[in-house]
């Protein structure tokens, strides 16, 4: 890996080591020892070393993305902050590719920089109680008044809606084209007149989602991403980079849910049981070839953007939390049946592996249905990834405002 990584040569000859250089100047200056976090995570973007394939002056240094473990690396050796990736996942993995691609020059400054440090929560409106599945059937509408929009509907399934400062919306801007065409994709404060979140308290007892309630609220147009009406396409970038960062996020082997199952069995032989066994062997193989598959998509993504594949990690991604969570509480028998409370709290984060058992089995339950339904996501892999024929649609054609309710 480091002579792959070493070899690697982005524009205006950076290499490895070029960018090793870089990073060690920073830290010389920048001791985070002694540097205030906040300060040193903005000096960090500054300094092109947030994402180094990301363009100058926007937290990158034009350099092939395959070079950020080159300056993970060194930080980590000298014990510098993170910026807390967990809490500020929806900005890093779905707003931020999203803004770069489709965003003004404006919008990129603004955003980026607090985005990447945390200073503000970015969370995600796109999912609506009447549509289901079909994205594309939403209805919440943004009516032009002169250089805003006046939005109004509901979401629903907002994670960290209660801590974001932004969010990124879809809404329907014409409802005489078909579904499809008739969306626009905005950036939308939080903190706006009109903005209304309500916790959703699920099976676990905590209220990590939300529903949103927009009534009357204004977005200027110049919080726009992309052309009117061309918000299916924008929201594209958003599903598909989303869905990588679900599924594919790179894990050691033997990491993730599967790694608390092998190590309960390790640790109590008393349980064992020969069905168990078997069972444990298969999802152990299936993790490792969704692992090393993770792995091969990401390489992939070094030298392009994501594409479909990233539905098929997100779809493995759920089956297989799901399957060794109900391992693991049947492997633990009555212990498995143990919770520790269901008080309701708001995190900002989901902590599979801060809770017991019983947590994860119910937690991995939403796993199938946030970011893509799994149904959905066999749809996009059996016509994206192999080809095969989609199914009818009658609806193709059709205005939305016609569509049957």
């Amino acid at each position: 890996m480091t002579t792959k990584t070493t070899a690697t040569t982005g524009r205006g000859g950076l290499d490895a080591e070029e960018v090793r250089r870089r990073v060690r100047a920073f830290l010389a200056e920048h001791d985070p020892v002694t540097t205030d976090r906040a300060a040193f995570l903005r000096a960090r973007f500054d300094a092109g070393l947030a994402w180094v394939h990301f363009p100058e002056g926007l937290g990158g240094l034009g350099a092939p993305r395959a070079l950020q473990g080159v300056v993970d690396a060194e930080l980590t050796a000298a014990g510098a902050p993170d910026n807390d990736p967990r809490r500020i996942g929806i900005g890093l993995g779905m707003a931020a590719p999203t803004i770069l691609r489709f965003g003004t020059e404006e919008q990129k400054s603004r955003f980026l920089r607090p985005l990447w440090t945390g200073e503000e929560v970015w969370c995600q409106l796109f999912s609506e109680p009447g549509a289901g599945s079909d994205l594309a059937g939403l209805r919440t509408r943004a009516v032009r008044d002169g250089d805003a929009w006046t939005v109004n509907g509901q979401k629903v399934w907002t994670s960290n809606a209660h801590n974001a400062r932004w969010a990124i919306l879809i809404a329907r801007t014409d409802p005489d084209v078909p579904k499809h065409r008739g969306i626009t994709y905005f950036v939308c404060d939080m903190t706006a007149p009109g903005v209304e979140v309500r916790p959703l308290r699920q099976i676990t007892g905590e209220a990590e989602f939300n529903e949103v309630f927009l009534t009357d609220v204004r977005i200027p147009d110049a919080h726009r991403l992309g052309d009117e009406g061309d918000g299916w396409r924008v929201a594209q970038t958003t599903l598909m980079n989303e869905r990588v960062a679900i599924g594919g996020g790179a894990v050691p082997r033997e990491g993730g849910m599967i790694g608390v199952a092998a190590a309960t069995w390790r640790e109590r032989p008393e349980l064992r049981t020969p069905e168990l066994h078997e069972r444990l062997l298969r999802l152990w193989v299936d993790s490792e070839v969704a692992r090393l598959t993770a792995e091969r998509v990401r390489q992939q993504l070094a030298v392009g953007a994501p594409g479909p594949e990233g539905s098929g990690l997100k779809l493995a991604f759920a089956r297989l939390n799901q399957a060794v969570s109900g391992l693991e509480v049947e492997l633990l028998g009555e212990e498995g049946l143990r919770y520790h409370g269901w008080e309701m709290t708001r995190p900002e984060t989901v902590d599979f592996f801060g809770h017991d058992a019983g947590y994860r089995y119910l937690r991995a339950k939403g796993n199938s249905i946030e970011g893509g339904t799994s149904e959905i996501l066999r749809n996009i892999v059996a016509e994206r990834v192999l080809g095969l024929p989609s199914e009818p649609r009658t609806d193709k054609d059709v205005a939305w405002k016609d569509l049957p309710r």
